[in-house]
């Protein structure tokens, strides 16, 4: 079937998981935030006014953390740098140089995204608390510059007298009018990163944030995907920040200091890290919290450190995600989608070497996990890959799918070299693979996890939402677990689990299929169904390698046996070759499988 057929029978109310809890929502949330800002309007009252002001300015650049740490899963701890790169931005812009104000607010978000940029091109290739290190850095440079370029930026004393916007019959001069700009671009960015979260990046970024490896290996460019989190990231920290100087018309370096940095982190996870509603949910809170505690007097401050320390202590998810957690459905998504291509007309170049490996070498230090290994998968077959434990088995599939680079050595898939290509290359090219540990990627829903295999790049359907929606729920009907697309992959059993990852592999309409242990931690009952999966991919015409310790399983699906030992082939041929084959029944069976004979 051609991807524009599939694309025309996925019914439209698929394009979006869970589209029907939820579609509601976001208008809702929007609409209860404008009545809360709009019963606080008085053009009389500067101070309700300015504090609406810094919520909204600062809910912007929080939604920015929401997109780097709440999706991508990257600490940053300069976000009030890119928001002072934003506000400084405006501020020499308009009154130095006497640009127009929006003008000098694209010059500011310009210059924060490409230090953001730059910081990410710099950095991500470290993690955790590496980078938050790093960030940390990038923030006190950026204070450290701000306070002392005195020529360029006027020093500690900060800027003055920054204009507020021009436009004809807006009157933006004025508080309240001012104040209504902020919070249509709060709404425009809030929407944008609600959407941003259901997009194809925005499903890269769950998956890197989740688990590098698995994301690799599904075709996600890692490095890419996080400098893009924090190019935007740093692109709304410096859109609110250029607001924020229009608002108040003076900033200072003190103002976009590290604590502020602390703020802005605390803010998004007070509300919840993972939603752009949380984010605006926890900046409002946190600018109007010290204001309700004030009758307190000389506690207020304590009281509200403790509130917000409690929160987020007993509320990890969030004051957001304790409302959604409660208000989730797992409802099944109904409506007929195309069959699952599974490359069966390719079967008819079946004996043509699918993956081709020569000489193939791992050597760790003095070790040698692999040891010229030789092998060729045939298109249409099933290969097996067996041997003791410490064989090199495992390592030989994290060299063929690029998570090893090979000490020597030559891979080839449909007759291209892929022996330098990084994992998301081979992704590309048609290789897919599962882990002998299960990698699911636990905070999205067992649907969003086999869309992402969908959506691997040169995928024939990657490019058409509704069709990559269909082709998972295709995959998912394969292997049985349609009814719980809608659920998290995190409330599946382990062998469902496991389902979910050869449903992923199998959505990307892979060339060569590798599994590694797929019957590893499943029980008697759940084997014999893995056997039957199996059985029936090698009836479509599935290239496959598998790797497995399970014979009774090898031997059920298997038409060429390759075995290690020590790192270096030992047998390779026919089932009822290699398994009679003295060597082989030394150093791995132990006695000779009669089966294989008969």
């Amino acid at each position: 079937m051609s991807s524009t057929a599939e694309a025309a029978a996925a019914p439209a109310t698929l394009s979006v998981p869970s589209a029907r809890a939820w579609r509601g929502l976001p208008s809702l949330a929007l609409a209860i935030v404008a009545v809360l800002v709009a019963s606080s309007f008085a053009p009389t009252s500067g101070y309700i006014l300015n504090m609406v002001m810094q919520a909204a300015t600062y809910a912007i650049g929080v939604a920015g953390l929401v997109v780097v740490l709440g999706y991508c899963g990257q600490i940053s701890l300069a976000q009030a740098a890119f928001f002072g790169l934003g506000a400084y931005g405006v501020g020499i812009g308009a009154t130095d140089y006497g640009l127009p104000f929006l003008v000098a607010l694209l010059i500011g978000v310009g210059v924060a995204t490409g230090f953001g940029i730059a910081l990410g091109l710099a950095s991500l290739r470290l993690g955790g608390h590496y980078l938050a290190m790093v960030t940390i850095s990038f923030q006190q440079i950026v204070t450290l510059v701000l306070t002392n370029w005195i020529g360029l930026t006027h020093g500690p004393d900060g800027i003055k007298s920054i204009p507020r916007p021009s436009f004809p019959g807006l009157h933006l001069d004025r508080g309240d009018h001012y104040l209504a700009l902020c919070l249509v671009v709060l709404m425009v960015v809030t929407w944008y990163a609600w959407r941003l979260k259901t997009s194809r990046l925005g499903r890269a970024m769950q998956a890197v944030r989740d688990n590098e490896i698995a994301a690799s290996t599904c075709g996600i460019d890692v490095f890419r995907t996080k400098v893009l989190a924090f190019g935007i990231s740093a692109l709304l920290g410096g859109l609110g920040g250029g607001l924020f100087a229009g608002a108040f018309a003076y900033i200072s370096p003190d103002q976009f200091a590290f604590g502020e940095s602390i703020v802005l982190l605390t803010m998004a996870l007070l509300g919840g890290v993972q939603s752009p509603f949380g984010a605006l949910l926890g900046t409002t809170l946190l600018v109007l919290l010290p204001e309700w505690l004030r009758f307190l007097k000389n506690i207020y401050l304590a009281v509200y450190g403790a509130a917000v320390i409690l929160i987020m202590v007993f509320l990890p998810d969030g004051l957001w995600g304790l409302v959604t957690n409660r208000l989730r459905r797992a409802t099944p998504i109904e409506g007929t989608v195309p069959p699952l291509p599974l490359l069966s007309q390719r079967a008819s170049a079946s004996g043509e070497p699918a993956l081709e490996i020569a000489g193939l070498a791992k050597h760790f230090g003095g070790l040698k996990a692999l040891d010229g290994v030789d092998l060729t998968v045939r298109r249409g077959a099933v290969h097996a890959l067996i041997g003791p434990n410490g064989s090199g088995k495992t390592t030989f599939i994290n060299v063929a799918t690029g998570l090893y680079r090979p000490t020597a050595g030559r891979i080839r898939l449909a007759g291209q070299d892929l022996t330098a290509a990084a994992p998301h290359e081979r992704t590309r090219r048609g290789l897919a693979r599962t882990f002998q540990n299960i990698r699911v990627f636990r905070g999205m829903t067992v649907l969003e996890n086999v869309m992402i295999g969908a959506e691997r790049p040169g995928n024939d359907i990657a490019e058409q939402p509704a069709a990559v929606v269909g082709r998972a729920l295709a995959a998912l009907d394969f292997v049985g677990l349609r009814g719980d697309a809608n659920r998290l992959v995190g409330t599946l059993s382990y062998g469902h689990q496991r389902y979910v990852e050869i449903a992923r592999a199998l959505a990307g309409n892979p060339h060569v299929l590798l599994l590694d242990e797929p019957a590893a931690g499943l029980n008697m009952t759940e084997k014999g169904e893995l056997g039957a999966l199996l059985r029936r991919l090698k009836g479509h015409g599935l290239t496959i390698l598998i790797v497995d310790h399970d014979m009774n399983l090898v031997e059920q699906v298997a038409d060429h046996i390759t075995v290690l030992n020590f790192g270096r082939r030992i047998a390779d041929g026919s089932p009822r070759d290699v398994l009679s084959d003295p060597d082989v029944i030394a150093a791995y069976l132990g006695e000779p499988r009669e089966n294989a004979l008969a």
